[in-house]
Parts: structure tokens; C-alpha cells; sequence
């Protein structure tokens, strides 16, 4: 187990390099976060969301971060077809690290690009008046949800990427799928205002329970699914995606 945890920090440490070499990338990344915020929220800040009690500014700024989560991880897997290309992925298939070694220390660098975006969410919600909940161990719950979510999307990316191998298809596919994800979550409306059929959707779709989890520490208000119930969901689906991407990992370089 030690040798697993090391080998995979050794990944992520490879991984966060990366970024700190594109700083850019994280001011790029703030952009579509900070517009929703900015804009939609504004012109929408008087909308009543009687169900939680809340201005919609409030109730949106959780869904906008998990948004961005989904974002910045659901295409992350496009880099294993780049270092297949480069002949990067054959050499690291031929070292002794455990396939879900590699695969867990990739999706926690997607977390690990996530957490600016956290922060600077944080710093709007200040300046836009968000009724934020400023308790350590809840700020402390955002980080585990937004890290969760994004090992489970980034992972799901990078099982994409071994299953279609392409570039183009890759993009393609992630394309399809991010606004689907996003608009048939609770990300910009409560579950209760959904029809039946979304509704289903919606309690399928793991970007709920992020978004759940993240309301509830973000706002303090009662978690609408529960949120240990958000928690163990994300968690098993987590492990199960991390596992599964392990298995074919290989396949990326066949």
C-alpha cells in the first residue's frame, strides 16, 4: 500500500509540473466560471429559489464550481492520446508502476487544477455578495468534493480516450457530453422544478451529487440527497472508474 501511495504521488508530482509551467492555464480556465457568475447570475440574482431558501446568486455559485470541475476533467484525457503519439505511454507501461497508480495520480492532478478555480470562485462569491458559509471544515468538504469529482470525470475522460484513441473522436465525444452532464444536473435549477424524465436523468448523473455536496458546505443548508449519501457515491463511482481505467490503460498504446 505504501508503494502504491508513493508511486502514485510521483505521478501527480509529475503532473502538477505541468502546470505550474502554464501558469496561463489557470487564468484561462477562471474565464467561463467567472462569465456565469458575472453575467448570468447577475441578470438572474432576483430569480426566488423557495426550496433552498436562497437567492439564485447563492444557489447557482455551487453548480458554477462543479460546472468547472466538469470542465477542466472531462477533457484532461486527451493528454494520454498526446503521450501515446509522443511514445511517452509505452515507456511508462514498461516500469513497474501499478496501472492504477498512473491513473489515480493523473485524476488527482485534474483536482490539483481544480483548486484554483475554487479559490477564485470563493474571491467572486466575496465580491458578488454570495452568502457563502465561512466554516473550515465546510471549505475543508468543498476541496474533498471538488478532488472527488474531478478524479471520477478525469478518469471517465482518460477510459474515453483508451476506448477511441483519436483526437478528433475524443473531442468530439466530450463534446457531446459536458452539456448534457451539466444541464441535466442541479447545477442551475433545483431537482424539483424538473420534469419526471429529468429528474431520472438527473439522479443518474454523478455531477448531481457534486453539486449537492457542494451546496450544502458552500451554503450551510440541508443537503437535498444527504450528503453522506453524496459522498459515498462519489466515492465508490471514484474507486470503480479508477480501477476500470486501469485495466485499460493499455489499451491506449495498443
Amino acid at each position: 500500500m505504501f508503494d502504491f501511495i508513493r508511486k502514485t504521488l510521483v505521478i501527480l508530482e509529475l503532473e502538477i509540473r505541468k502546470i505550474i509551467h502554464d501558469p496561463l492555464e489557470v487564468f484561462t480556465r477562471s474565464v467561463q466560471p467567472a462569465l456565469w457568475l458575472l453575467i448570468f447570475g447577475q441578470v438572474f440574482a432576483k430569480m426566488p429559489i423557495q426550496s433552498f431558501h436562497t437567492d439564485y446568486l447563492s444557489f447557482m455559485t455551487p453548480g458554477i464550481l462543479a460546472q468547472s470541475v466538469l470542465f477542466v476533467s472531462i477533457f484532461s484525457g486527451i493528454a494520454i492520446i498526446w503521450e501515446r503519439d509522443l511514445g511517452l505511454i509505452q515507456k511508462i507501461l514498461t516500469t513497474p508502476t501499478p496501472r492504477t497508480a498512473i491513473v489515480l495520480g493523473k485524476a488527482l492532478s485534474a483536482g490539483a487544477r481544480a483548486i484554483p478555480i475554487v479559490i477564485i470562485i470563493y474571491l467572486l462569491a466575496i465580491i458578488l455578495g454570495v452568502s457563502i458559509h465561512w466554516d473550515a471544515l465546510h471549505i475543508a468538504g468543498v476541496f474533498v468534493f471538488v478532488i472527488l469529482g474531478s478524479i471520477f470525470f478525469s478518469t471517465f475522460s482518460l477510459i474515453l480516450a483508451c476506448l477511441v484513441k483519436t483526437r478528433e473522436r475524443f473531442m468530439g465525444i466530450g463534446q457531446l457530453l459536458t452539456m448534457p452532464l451539466f444541464f441535466a444536473s442541479n447545477a442551475i435549477y433545483p431537482i424539483e422544478l424538473m420534469p419526471d424524465w429529468l429528474k431520472f436523468l438527473s439522479h443518474i448523473n454523478p455531477l448531481t451529487y457534486v453539486i449537492d455536496g457542494l451546496r450544502s458546505l458552500m451554503l450551510g443548508v440541508p443537503s437535498g440527497l444527504g450528503i453522506l449519501l453524496d459522498f459515498a457515491i462519489l466515492l465508490i463511482s471514484s474507486i470503480f472508474v479508477v480501477i476500470l481505467g486501469g485495466i485499460l490503460y493499455k489499451r491506449v498504446a495498443a
